[in-house]
């Protein structure tokens, strides 16, 4: 365990070293890839959004195929289609870009609800069914969604039923002064181009590890106290004055997972509370919806979890 968690403590670091100022995110997204679960990245642009995806499949040596989504793209250019060959008489299956170990999702809600509904499948059940055929996704098969948070015109926003699908909703915000300064720097170097030559990064792990590595994680042992917490705080949402939606069943399964890739990361065999506090935030702000009442108030997600981990009485 000591071996594996070092290599991904190193690929932490690397990544840090590349897109500066953002260390929680970063580890965020490395819990999320540890706990096999799909992430989505909202910020305003030029914050790295694309670039973070990059790097990182680049450490892992992962095969890496992105889809820029636009209103005009169709399911069949996501998943692929059967295409008659007049030579043979019979149709060839062309695979689209889905059929890859890590996909970036670039502004995924740029493109419609139909096109959006192709990759439910996919994330769920890690395979995708084209004329009637089912076909497996690489073992590893990890949604990376990007999506501003500023541009509502000509937009879809993604439905429950999809959003609930992703671990994490991880918001990349503006660095602070002195990590852009460096980023400036970074830019102006003569080691570094303007933009980064991501051949030239040396991989730290490879696909076999990180699945190795999610064995591991499933490993990590968990209280029935501290399911009894995530429990609470499941059913407690579904309560709270603020909320239209609560948390979902999927997402007292997923909370658990992500709480021992966190235990997971930082040497531990076994989740604590602090564990499932520690995620609790990128794991509902997108699945909880406030009430109409509460949003002209102005109150927040965030702050709507806090609250709840403050009300429910942590395991000792």
């Amino acid at each position: 365990m000591a071996q594996s968690n070092q290599a991904f403590t190193n690929i932490r670091q690397a990544v840090n070293q590349i897109i500066v100022g953002q260390p929680v995110l970063i580890e965020q997204l490395i819990v999320a890839l540890l706990a096999g679960g799909h992430v989505i990245l909202e910020g305003v642009p030029g914050t790295g959004k694309t670039l973070l995806a990059q790097v990182l499949a680049r450490l892992i040596q992962a095969d890496f195929r992105r889809i820029q989504l636009t209103p005009d793209i169709l399911p069949a250019d996501i998943l692929g289609t059967n295409i008659f060959d007049l030579n043979t008489r019979s149709f060839t299956l062309k695979k689209g870009p889905i059929f890859t170990q890590i996909l970036l999702a670039d502004e995924i809600n740029r493109t419609p609800p139909k096109t959006q509904a192709a990759l439910l499948e996919a994330m769920e059940e890690q395979q995708v069914t084209l004329d009637g055929e089912s076909l497996p996704l690489p073992p590893l098969f990890w949604v990376m969604a990007t999506q501003n948070s500023l541009e509502f015109e000509g937009t879809y926003p993604l439905p429950e039923a999809q959003l609930d699908r992703f671990l994490f909703k991880l918001v990349v915000d503006y660095p602070e002064a002195k990590a852009e300064k460096q980023m400036l720097l970074n830019s102006q170097g003569n080691s570094t181009s303007r933009r980064l030559d991501l051949a030239k990064l040396k991989p730290i792990a490879n696909v076999e590890q990180v699945l190795q590595a999610r064995q591991e994680v499933r490993a990590i042992k968990i209280a029935d106290n501290v399911v009894d917490y995530v429990l609470n705080l499941v059913q407690k949402s579904r309560k709270h004055p603020d909320l239209a939606l609560g948390a979902s069943p999927r997402s007292g399964v997923a909370w658990l997972q992500a709480s021992k890739a966190y235990a997971w990361l930082n040497n531990r065999e076994f989740v604590t509370p602090d564990d499932v506090k520690a995620v609790a935030v990128p794991l509902l702000r997108h699945r909880l919806i406030l009430k109409a009442e509460s949003m002209l108030d102005g109150v927040q997600i965030e702050g709507v979890v806090k609250g709840l981990l403050n009300g429910v009485s942590v395991p000792r």
